[in-house]
Formats: structure tokens, C-alpha cells, sequence
């Protein structure tokens, strides 16, 4: 309610929820088309992001975006023309890629998601390295292999 009220006065043009609570998000988004849409909403949850649309959402800013835009563009186009069939298969293509997260199961958080999407651009040759901001250290050379093959996979490589 409060994220309505600050968007009904004017003072907030739009949210990204990457929570991965798809309940409230579908609230949210309720609340916001019985307003009239007065904010956009944005999803920031790389896996259901097909659903996120179905459920109203104008956009998504995935983290996974940064390892392959296109695909996420097409996902967008899609959801956009009303093809739920093509959304879906770009979707199960894009949460297969982000299985990456889960191959780093020492670690947690940044150190699991960014790590491996790090990885995964060294490995595209999109920057020069995977280095993370101490505390955290990069990835080895299993992880990257790892990669490597989901990226192979997905097309990406």
C-alpha cells in the first residue's frame, strides 16, 4: 500500500522487486492497474520472468541480462506480441542458463550469483577477467568449465 501511495502522489515512477515473491508482486501489480498504472513495474527475478509479465509487469532488470541480453530481449518481444508459447521456451532457456548460480554451492549470495555471471562474461570475453571486491574471491577453473558448458548450451558460446 505504501509503494501506491507514493506513486499516486507523484514521487515514485516505477519499482524493481527482485524478492522472488511472486504473491506479492501479483498484488502489486493489482493494486497498480486499479490505480490506473501510475508506477511501471520492473521484475528483477531472472526465472519467472514470463509469469512476472503475465502478471503485469512492463519490464524486467535480471542480473543474468548482463551474460546474455538478447535473450532477454526476446523474452520482452514476446511477452509483448502475446506469444506465451515462444516466452515460455526463451524462458526455460534462460533459467537452464541461470542454473550457473547453483554450480557454485560453496558460496552464497554475491559471491554465488555475481561469481558465476563474472565467469560467464570472462568466458564470452566480454571482460577481461572474473576478479570480485574482497571479502569475496573469483572463481576457479571448475566453476569457469561449468560455464563454459552451460553457455555452449544455451548458444552462447
Amino acid at each position: 500500500e505504501a509503494l501506491m501511495v507514493l506513486a499516486s502522489e507523484g514521487l515514485l515512477a516505477g519499482v524493481k522487486d527482485s524478492s522472488g515473491d511472486d504473491v506479492a508482486f501479483r498484488r502489486l501489480a493489482l493494486m497498480n492497474a486499479a490505480a490506473g498504472s501510475p508506477m511501471r513495474l520492473l521484475t528483477g527475478h531472472e526465472v519467472v520472468v514470463d509469469g512476472a509479465y503475465l502478471a503485469g509487469a512492463d519490464g524486467v532488470v535480471p542480473g543474468l541480462g548482463n551474460v546474455d541480453p538478447a535473450g532477454y530481449v526476446r523474452l520482452h518481444e514476446a511477452a509483448r506480441a502475446g506469444d506465451w508459447e515462444a516466452a515460455r521456451r526463451e524462458q526455460d532457456r534462460l533459467a537452464t542458463l541461470f542454473e550457473m548460480v547453483f554450480d557454485v554451492p560453496d558460496r552464497v549470495g554475491p559471491a554465488q550469483g555475481i561469481g558465476a555471471f563474472k565467469t560467464a562474461l570472462a568466458e564470452l570475453g566480454v571482460i577481461a577477467g572474473n576478479t570480485m571486491h574482497e571479502p569475496m574471491a573469483p572463481l576457479g577453473e571448475q566453476h569457469a568449465h561449468r560455464n563454459r558448458a552451460r553457455l555452449e548450451t544455451a548458444g552462447l558460446a
